[in-house]
């Protein structure tokens, strides 16, 4: 900024020591305000008018409305031109055709010949009733005329004056002459209301049918999910699938693509309906398109299932209600009745309820069992709802082998015959024994039947969780046979196989719970050997083909699509132990959770009907322990598991040494070994690789040290 310099003159004259000029900064005027034409600042506003939501719904009220009344004008012609002509049989004709129904298009034919035949009568009727009225009103008229007149005649004897004779016609010439007063008063507004009725009807038509756009419709109608599930929504989802052939051959029916389909009935939480593929459209090219599907449904992908009818050419579609599978089913019937009971032989568990929300009840008679899926989504919990329903039965034995070792099988205790838990490969040894010795009852059994065909053994369930893991175990006996693997010298395995084979026979049955199938974990022989196969949430459908068979799978089976998480507790099942719709080969059972402590509860009630069984616990106690060794043996293939099930698992391992660990204990053992626990998604947990390498140090320190 420059300076102006202001020269002051004064009446004296100014000392030599003085400024004879004295300088002032002068501050320059604020710059003017920038003008902005009025076409830009009514430009602005008007962008802001229009852009306003107000603005946006008012437009939008006033094309729904008028779209409302034209279109309604349309489904009214529509409508009317059906009805006149044969248009509605042409379609049906074409659809049948279009599905190579012929059957029915020759129905539909026929139909359409007994219309235009009716309609030709009708047609020679109007030509000759023009005449015919004519001559009924002339008729009508004298007749008319003589009755009033006779009528007047009457009047005129009984009033003795003569001119009541025309009183009759004089009377109603007046109420003819009302009548058209009438009409002169009301023709007018009828003139003006008339249309504007007119057009209320057709709107009123377009309002119930949604005859509009969707960016026109309200925003509750845009924005919502689910919508009912109707013949023309159906019909829509099919032809934007993405399958030409599909697509061209709705297009050539019309709007009668509904002939594809069935009667939609109500099934459960959701309805169901069954499609009649056109000629040239494959069943397998509606299933690999489930998602697209269920988008097109306003439905997510787990909302709706595909499977294959008996019927040819035929998929059949449930479609869940929005939002109805996220809802809880309820309380198994073993906790809410206490004095239920269980027959091995008759009675079918009470496992949960089908997609159609009737319950979902499995026999168990002479049917061995493989449950199978991820984990944690609730495997153990469904196969122990089936124990313990089954423990009901007091003829009913039970050989259990936990493999997990946490507890989820403790409530056994006083119900089993033998119950071992534990992760280790000592476990897994005591499992296989026990196994092989349920070979040799299975033989024993045999050999009595073989002398007394009508001898008859208790149900003895051997039923082994966490399978997995003794087909993976990597022991070795004496003999230099494995524990574990598919070969056949494989223990476990070749012990399965037997049972498999034989058991059924004399009520020895197999019961296996497995997680994450592989052909290591669980063999194709022994996979097979199940009469009930079921699945919770997978994750390939390689996966789901080794849990259920592939006739499952192709005809829609699909665990893999199933929801990690949110699915908990839901399984494909393939048996002939459940009910089923005829021709199906998988049924999908959301099945009841019975938590720990009423677990417990139904296992005292199942205590109560038995004498007292003393229960085997085959793992020995109070030997001296390694804890670090230990810690690593409960971590078993786990990647790393929380510390409270690390001590849960070590409790159970050996109660005397680790049964009041805690936290601090195990953080200490831990941090001395250099494999400190550390947090994973908020929780603390314990690393496998971590404890297997602070065994690795403290071995090579222990030999570098013994070498010295």
């Amino acid at each position: 900024m420059t300076e102006n310099v202001v020269r002051l003159h004064k009446d004296t004259e100014p000392a030599a020591d003085e400024a004879a000029v004295t300088t002032l900064t002068v501050v320059p005027d604020p710059a003017p305000p920038v003008l902005v034409p009025l076409w830009v600042r009514s430009g602005r506003a008007i962008k802001t008018i229009v852009t306003h939501e107000t603005t946006k719904t008012a437009v939008r009220a006033v094309a729904r409305h008028g779209l409302y009344t034209v279109n309604g004008g349309r489904i009214v012609a529509r409508r009317t031109w059906d009805g006149k002509t044969g248009a509605r049989y042409e379609r049906m004709l074409r659809a049948a055709e279009a599905t190579g129904n012929y059957e029915v298009a020759q129905e539909w034919e026929e139909r359409l010949q007994r219309f235009r035949d009716a309609r030709h009568r009708r047609r020679m009727d109007l030509l000759r009733s023009p005449a015919d009225a004519a001559k009924g009103a002339a008729i009508g008229t004298g007749l008319g005329i003589g009755v009033l007149v006779a009528l007047g005649v009457v009047m005129a004897l009984n009033t003795k004056h003569p001119a009541d004779v025309i009183t009759p016609l004089k009377a109603t010439v007046d109420f003819i002459a009302l009548l058209i007063r009438i009409v002169q008063v009301v023709w007018g507004p009828a003139l003006t209301l008339g249309p504007l009725l007119a057009l209320l009807a057709l709107w009123t038509v377009g309002s119930k049918q949604q005859a509009a756009p969707a960016w026109a419709l309200p925003a509750s109608v845009r924005n919502s999910e689910g919508e009912p599930i109707t013949p023309s929504v159906v019909v829509k989802a099919l032809r934007d699938l993405g399958v030409p052939t599909l697509r061209n051959a709705i297009k050539e029916m019309g709007d009668a693509g509904a002939s594809m389909l069935s009667p939609i009935t109500l099934a459960g939480c959701g309805v169901e309906v069954d499609v009649s593929l056109p000629s040239g459209v494959s069943t397998i090219e509606v299933q690999t398109r489930r998602r697209k599907l269920a988008e097109n449904l306003t439905r997510h992908e787990h909302e709706v299932f595909i499977t294959i009818p008996p019927a040819a050419r035929t998929v059949r579609l449930w479609i869940a209600d929005s939002g109805a599978l996220d809802e809880p089913i309820g309380p198994s019937p073993l906790v809410t009745d206490e004095t239920m009971t269980a027959s091995y032989k008759s009675g079918k568990a009470p496992w949960g309820q089908d997609l159609r929300g009737d319950a979902a009840e499995l026999s168990l008679y002479q049917r061995h069992l493989l449950v199978t899926g991820r984990s944690n989504q609730g495997k153990t919990a469904s196969l122990r709802a089936l124990a313990l329903w089954l423990a009901l039965d007091r003829s009913v034995q039970f050989w259990l082998g936990d493999l997990k070792g946490i507890g989820d099988w403790a409530m056994f205790d006083g119900i089993a015959d033998v119950l071992i838990q534990g992760p280790t490969d000592d476990h897994v040894i005591q499992v296989t024994e026990m196994v092989e010795d349920a070979v040799d009852e299975m033989n024993r059994r045999m050999e009595v039947r073989l002398n007394d065909p009508t001898a008859v053994f208790r149900p003895l369930i051997v039923l082994v969780d966490e399978a997995q893991v003794a087909f993976m175990c990597p022991a070795i006996d004496d003999a230099k046979r494995p524990y574990g693997g598919a070969k056949a010298t494989s223990r476990y395995f070749m012990a399965v196989r037997k049972i498999h084979n034989q058991g059924r026979a004399v009520d020895v049955l197999m019961w296996q719970g497995t997680q994450d199938p592989t052909d290591q974990n669980l063999p194709k022989l022994v996979r097979e050997g199940a009469h009930t196969r079921a699945s919770l949430v997978l994750g390939t459908e390689t996966q789901s083909r080794m849990a259920l068979g592939d006739k499952a799978v192709d005809d829609g089976a699909a665990p893999h699509q199933l929801r990690q998480g949110l699915d908990k507790g839901t399984l494909v099942v393939a048996s002939d132990g459940i009910v089923m719709a005829k021709g199906q080969s998988s049924i999908t059972v959301r099945t009841h959770f019975i938590d720990d402590d009423p677990a417990a509860e139904v296992a005292e009630r199942a205590k109560a009907l038995r004498d007292g069984v003393s229960t085997l616990h085959v793992v020995e106690r109070g030997e001296e322990r390694d804890p670090l060794a230990d810690i690593l043996t409960v971590l078993g293939s786990d990647e790393r598991v929380r510390t409270q099930d690390v001590i849960k698992r070590l409790s159970t391992l050996s109660e005397d040494t680790y049964g009041t660990w805690s936290f601090v204990d195990l953080k200490r053992v831990l941090d001395d070994a250099g494999a400190e626990p550390y947090k994973s998604d908020g929780r603390m947990v314990v690393a496998r690789d971590r404890v297997t390498q602070a065994l690795a140090n403290r071995d090579s320190d222990g030999s570098a040290s013994a070498s010295q």
